[in-house]
């Protein structure tokens, strides 16, 4: 396909997709002419990919770049390559500090994931953001200690095994890491939006008319 087929089925603008061809995100397609080139559906799907981690997980270009090169690593492993794309995706946590809240928010996150039969591995990006969270709860006075926190990682255990099962749907190895970033990145609204509505309807049942 052209450029302004790509352009029309992807619903992505053709100044945009030459900016991803600029900056790397986009391979070149199929030099046809010095001024044209064509297509596939390989550049389709990749284009999805992208829009899905810039435009909706507001991943920073040069993170997306560094993303898909660890996609396309055919020399590192299946299970490194996942881990090393989805840790590139940014998780807005900040540092944990060094007070009396972040060393026990280290320790109680090592904690969790033992008692959930998890690895603990303390440079993983998310790791570092749980301490972080857990030390600005504890920081405010919140409730965060192991009982409270266990049914949170039970429900991620649960929600991570139904999400790899999708991923396995895919059938090359590079479409299953595509799948895993994109739908790490499309979910998260998808979990957050789902936690406020069932809030809402948690709180009408205890506290609303007539529960007093």
């Amino acid at each position: 396909m052209r450029l302004a087929e790509l352009s029309a089925r992807s619903g992505v603008s053709t100044a945009t997709i030459k900016y991803y061809l600029r900056e790397g995100l986009l391979p070149p397609g199929e030099r046809i002419s010095s001024t044209q080139a064509e297509y596939d559906e390989e550049h389709l799907r990749r284009l999805r990919l992208v829009r899905a981690l810039v435009h909706v997980g507001r991943v920073p270009v040069a993170t997306a770049r560094e993303v898909l090169a660890a996609l396309e690593d055919e020399d590192t492993p299946q299970l490194e390559r996942l881990g090393t794309a989805v840790a590139a995706l940014p998780t807005g946590a900040t540092a944990p500090g060094d007070d009396a809240a972040a060393r026990t928010a280290g320790e109680t996150a090592e904690a969790l994931q033992r008692q959930l039969g998890w690895r603990v591995v303390p440079d993983n990006p998310a790791h570092q953001g749980l301490v972080a969270a857990l030390a600005t709860l504890l920081r405010l006075g919140y409730p965060c200690d192991l009982g409270q926190l266990l049914p949170y990682g039970r429900l991620a255990g649960e929600l991570a095994g139904h999400e790899v099962a999708l991923i396995e749907d895919f059938d090359a190895p590079t479409t299953q890491l595509e799948a895993a970033v994109a739908l790490t990145v499309l979910y998260e609204p998808v979990l957050l939006n789902l936690r406020r509505l069932a809030q809402a309807e948690e709180a009408s049942r205890r506290f609303g008319p007539g529960t007093g």
